[in-house]
């Protein structure tokens, strides 16, 4: 019957405060309902306003009120202060997720336990989460062939992040991987795509994701943590009992790359978790718990599956609060996703251009300037009240809770590290058999893909033959003999195109040579009884009349005889050479030094004769 259930009146109303009212100098507490919470909260402020000691106040009183919470700190301060205040009886409850504790790593593996349904929300989140970390070397191939290697991987039992490198290089592993595939788009793609890649295409292609995965799965810390087949805690669990999880990604202490994968793979894991309550019915899904995430820095670990939480995660019982100090940190999609979904929003002090953008959400109350100016814990909101948005108004966060008296914090982590963690030699040792270690014959000093070094034995020479003395010293073809096997042929040895082929060169005739190129050219006679040189016939055997002058070679050949015709073409060149070039010689001087009168008129023209003028040009008859 339609209205059976009144969520809002069946539902603890639970008050969560974090601010004070400061209108007219009056302080007044007040908080943020629990069904409100399911809206999202958005925290934005400069570093030092105090958005953190805004998230440790909530955090803390959900866990002293025995909320199920998970806290994500990339700093590492509030994830060991919230320690100080679990009580006695919630020590069992807690999971300390600290990476830096190398002795006793807690497993966690993404790919475990994924349902069909599932898969492309974990791909998405770590595809996303890699571009966002080698967005400088992305590339839609990698990306293609990395969401593959995943995709059939999930489908592999015991499969983790340390099996993508493995299925690229170890094709025995890829043949298991590939025969238990399901998905028959995935099965195709690894045998009519990859399966046929050339092993130049192939090297491409792989070294670039090898290198990229080996990043993570050479570090000691992040491999003894994704490395195990079976993730030492359950999400949804945590979630449906109100269990405490506190995630400590100090990026000091991790590295900051490596608590940016971890965080975001954390946070893909609990999203599914949550996703994972659709199976409940309505009336079951009513009795589960509210589970609240805290994410302080959350652009370092949102990714584009951030979007799809704000939006869907309210059904399934699952509130966010984020914090973070400016816009731009946020991607487009993501940042659409924040402004179009979050039900709370508090601003603390931010930069001009942020002001300009959160104007259009604080207006007509409050101005950029307005939030420019903010002090110290001052802050504007817009708060959700019984799911509507109240107008814009200002209020100053609550002072640090009060630490108790006895802190448990060395009861937690010990009781954190039997329940969840393993000896760091026993993980060591699975991995080591996961890898089935087996002595290697191959050469490893080579590098891989690089050219072979050909010892002389191992390279076929020529015969001893009058072409291959001239090309090899003497001597030496002498020792190369010796090793030539008996039945090798020089076309073993020459390319076709490199063997010399005159008969190929263009035919010379004497119609060419009829009529001179200039007055000072003398042709050959004939070149018909010329015959070429042959390949076995050395150089220096060949029998043409070769003088030497100052390095040149100069080719003397058979002067023609000159005839009556020619004899009387070459005295009118001659006479007329001559005639030009006495006036220009006359006219060159009397530029440099010009006649005087006397000599003007005595001047006379100078008379040479044919037979000077020859010396003079050298020419013979």
């Amino acid at each position: 019957m339609k209205g059976e259930y009144n969520f809002s009146k069946m539902s603890n109303n639970r008050i969560t405060y974090f601010a004070e009212t400061d209108a007219r100098n009056k302080r007044t507490p007040f908080g943020i309902r629990e069904n409100d919470r399911s809206r999202h909260l958005y925290v934005i402020g400069k570093t030092g306003m105090g958005k953190s000691t805004l998230l440790e106040n909530m955090a803390v009183q959900d866990i002293q009120n025995g909320e199920g919470m998970a806290f994500i700190d990339p700093h590492g301060k509030t994830a060991e202060l919230l320690l100080n205040y679990v009580p006695q009886e919630r020590i069992k409850d807690v999971l300390y997720f600290a990476p830096f504790d190398m002795e006793h790593p807690i497993s966690f593996n993404v790919m475990e336990d994924v349902g069909y349904d599932k898969r492309h929300l974990v791909v998405s989140g770590l595809m996303s989460t890699f571009k966002k970390i080698w967005q400088d070397a992305w590339s839609a191939r990698m990306e293609y062939i990395l969401s593959n290697t995943i995709l059939a991987l999930l489908e592999y039992p015991g499969a983790t992040l340390l099996g993508v490198n493995r299925m690229l290089a170890d094709k025995d592993y890829r043949k298991k991987v590939v025969d238990n595939i399901k998905d028959l788009s995935v099965k195709s793609f690894w045998v009519d795509e990859f399966a046929k890649y050339t092993d130049r295409f192939a090297a491409e292609a792989t070294p670039a994701i090898q290198n990229k995965i080996g990043q993570f799965t050479s570090n000691l810390l992040i491999r003894n943590i994704v490395g195990q087949e079976k993730s030492s805690f359950d999400i949804r669990k945590i979630m449906d009992e109100k269990k405490i999880l506190i995630i400590n990604l100090s990026k000091g202490r991790v590295g900051e790359v490596n608590a940016n994968l971890l965080g975001s793979m954390l946070i893909t894991k609990i999203y599914l978790g949550a996703m994972s309550r659709a199976d409940a019915s309505p009336g079951e899904l009513h009795k589960l718990p509210n589970f609240y995430l805290y994410v302080d820095e959350f652009q370092s670990f949102a990714n584009e599956s951030f979007a799809d939480i704000l939006s869907e995660a309210r059904k399934y019982k699952f509130s966010l609060t984020i914090a973070h100090q400016y816009i731009e940190q946020m991607s487009e999609e993501v940042r659409a996703a924040v402004f179009g979904n979050v039900g709370t929003m508090i601003s603390f002090r931010v930069g001009a251009f942020d002001a300009e953008i959160l104007e259009k959400e604080f207006a007509p109350q409050f101005t950029a300037e307005d939030m420019v100016n903010l002090g110290f814990a001052q802050i504007y909101l817009k708060l959700m009240i019984d799911g509507v948005s109240s107008s814009p108004f200002s209020a100053v966060t609550m002072p640090p809770i009060a630490e108790p008296e006895i802190s448990f914090k060395q009861d937690i982590v010990d009781s954190s590290r039997g329940q969840f963690g393993r000896p760091r030699t026993t993980v060591e040792e699975d991995i080591r058999k996961w890898h089935e270690v087996e002595p290697k014959t191959a050469d490893v000093s080579r590098a891989p893909f690089s050219k072979r070094e050909f010892k002389p034995a191992d390279r076929p020479y020529p015969p001893k033959t009058a072409f291959s003395a001239s090309r090899f010293p003497a001597g030496e073809s002498e020792d190369r003999q010796k090793r030539e096997p008996a039945d090798f042929k020089p076309n073993n040895y020459f390319k076709k195109d490199d063997v010399p082929k005159y008969d190929n060169r263009p035919k010379i005739s004497e119609e060419n040579f009829e009529k001179p190129q200039s007055d000072d050219f003398v042709p050959l006679k004939s070149f018909k009884n010329v015959a070429p040189p042959t390949p076995a016939v050395p150089r220096a055997q060949i029998d043409i009349s070769i003088k030497r002058t100052d390095e040149k070679t100069v080719y003397k050949p058979e002067p023609k005889k000159i005839t009556e015709e020619n004899k009387n073409l070459l005295k009118e060149a001659l006479q007329s050479a001559l005639k030009t070039a006495i006036p220009k010689n006359d006219t060159e001087k009397e530029k440099s030094h010009p006649p005087s009168n006397h000599n003007v008129q005595n001047s006379q023209p100078k008379e040479i004769s044919e037979e000077t003028l020859r010396k003079m040009l050298e020419v013979k008859e």
